[in-house]
């Protein structure tokens, strides 16, 4: 799959999903559709693993200024 935006390849999905709900199409469309809505589905769910890895929360602890990973804060 060459290199894409996340907000792209969401909207490709997207149409995707509405094709194959609300078209008729034939059996070889509709399996090449659901092959590319997985492919579309991986790389997307792929980068947001990566970016809630690179969210950290900045907390101020007694005037001292530190990171915590995302999945480590606090509630």
């Amino acid at each position: 799959m060459r290199k894409k935006k996340f907000e792209d390849a969401v909207k490709k999905l997207e149409e995707i999903i509405h094709n194959l709900e609300d078209q008729d199409m034939e059996l070889d469309e509709s399996l090449k559709l659901f092959q590319e809505g997985v492919e579309l589905y991986q790389y997307c769910h792929k980068k947001l693993n990566e970016a809630e890895e690179k969210i950290s929360m900045i907390i101020d602890d007694n005037g001292i200024v530190k990171q915590i990973p995302f999945d480590q804060r606090e509630d």
